[in-house]
């Protein structure tokens, strides 16, 4: 008697946002933050802030994949705790809440094919929304970005991205020209150079936007500026 054909088995179906309510429910706080944030009378900050949820909302509406990604860590992670801690007894306490929930599946990472030393503990970002994020997206990306104390992040500049920073816990200023609190959004049209230094005692935990063309936000070709172009820029 021939032996039964075999079958490989029938791969399971994908998975698929609304059937990952963590996730869900962490996406809804950065829908809140920008339905709901005031725009300081910036009609440039408003309209970031339109583009932002609309997109999002439409992106929710697709139902998208979720794609696994291999959870990654960085020493800077060691501060994230610290940093929910923070963030739960703010005014933002409703997303780090919910980041709390995924934060054991978090993918953390650089960005950079070569991180400065004096970054590399110092310093990590995680995608959750966009076209490398476990929800994927093509128009759009939402992520955290997570600082020890005393970090200086260098002068950059995104070609082609707006971006705005949301401050979840923790102090810290942009070209050094304010002190921005939790609740507090910071808006880098595409092109701005920008610098980042935080608190000499906590962690700083801020969520992001990004906006732009698809192909841009697929492959962003992050770079820190040359020295020179950071001093021209700080007016040096």
């Amino acid at each position: 008697m021939s032996d039964p054909v075999s079958r490989a088995a029938p791969e399971p179906p994908a998975q698929r946002l609304m059937g990952c309510p963590e996730w869900v429910y962490l996406l809804r706080e950065f829908e809140t933050l920008y339905r709901y944030g005031s725009a300081g009378g910036s009609r440039a900050i408003r309209s970031h802030r339109k583009r932002v949820r609309e997109t999002l909302s439409a992106v929710i509406e697709t139902n998208p994949e979720i794609v696994a990604r291999t959870p990654a860590t960085k020493p800077v992670a060691a501060y994230l705790d610290r940093a929910l801690d923070l963030g739960e007894r703010g005014s933002l306490q409703g997303l780090a809440r919910a980041l709390r929930h995924v934060s054991g599946r978090l993918t953390w990472e650089y960005g950079y094919e070569r991180v400065p030393r004096t970054l590399e503990r110092k310093y990590a970002y995680c995608e959750v929304l966009g076209p490398q994020g476990p929800i994927r997206a093509d128009r759009l990306i939402l992520g955290l970005v997570l600082f020890a104390p005393r970090t200086t992040y260098p002068q950059h500049s995104h070609t082609e991205i707006e971006e705005s920073y949301i401050s979840v816990a923790g102090a810290w200023s942009e070209n050094d020209a304010a002190v921005y609190a939790p609740g507090s959004l910071i808006l880098n049209r595409p092109g701005d150079e920008h610098r980042i230094t935080t608190g000499e005692h906590e962690p700083c935990l801020l969520a992001y936007a990004w906006t732009g063309p698809e192909e841009r936000l697929a492959a962003p070709g992050m770079k820190l500026s040359s020295t020179r172009r950071a001093r021209t820029a700080r007016g040096i």
